[in-house]
């Protein structure tokens, strides 16, 4: 271990900017201690319930990991039951940040993660986060650069694909195109 706490033998310098960063959330794996404590407080405010729900949220907290990467985040946890969820950043609608007074005495927040799967609830909750900046700014970009189209490598293969694709896409928008008049046709003659 070195002493900026990274392992392994000494990686290059990329030319990204904030690489430093993007290192510090890719090597988010855990979420804060605070958030146990967190569990901890809410888990008082039920009362007579108390040690059902601080079992069941101390079982949360010890099996929640999470990985970013360049292709997405994946989110696990679960004692009894495991669950896991891996988004891929191109899937990624919108990134909200939550928090409640409590929450944010503690200096945690939450990121709730959005997809278009028709769901008005996040798709993933992602929670114990400290850099909540850093983390939101590594998501965005790599969302940013998941829509952007990477650049043609040696070849014309890949430009020709998409030349297939618009082709195709255009035939059948003219197809669809056609139906609706057909439709439209046939609605006007019922009249």
């Amino acid at each position: 271990m070195t002493a900026d706490g990274a392992s392994g033998p000494p990686v290059a310098a990329s030319p990204r900017p904030g690489n430093d960063v993007d290192d510090r959330v890719r090597a988010l794996r855990r979420p804060h201690p605070k958030l146990l404590r967190y569990y901890f407080l809410f888990s008082l405010i039920t009362g007579p319930a108390f040690p059902v729900v601080f079992t069941i949220l101390f079982l949360r907290y010890r099996t929640l990991n999470y990985r970013f990467d360049d292709e997405g985040v994946t989110m696990s946890w679960g004692a009894v039951f495991k669950r896991e969820i891996s988004l891929t950043y191109s899937r990624i609608q919108d990134i909200h940040v939550q928090s409640n007074a409590v929450e944010r005495w503690l200096g945690l927040s939450r990121l709730l993660v959005q997809t278009a799967s028709g769901s008005a609830k996040a798709e993933m909750k992602v929670e114990g986060l400290l850099e909540l900046s850093a983390v939101r700014n590594f998501m965005y970009s790599r969302m940013r650069g998941a829509r952007v189209a990477p650049p043609a490598s040696a070849g014309a293969a890949p430009a020709s694909a998409a030349k297939d694709d618009s082709g195709e896409l255009a035939s059948t928008l003219r197809e669809i195109a056609r139906e609706v008049a057909a439709i439209r046709s046939a609605l006007e003659r019922g009249r």
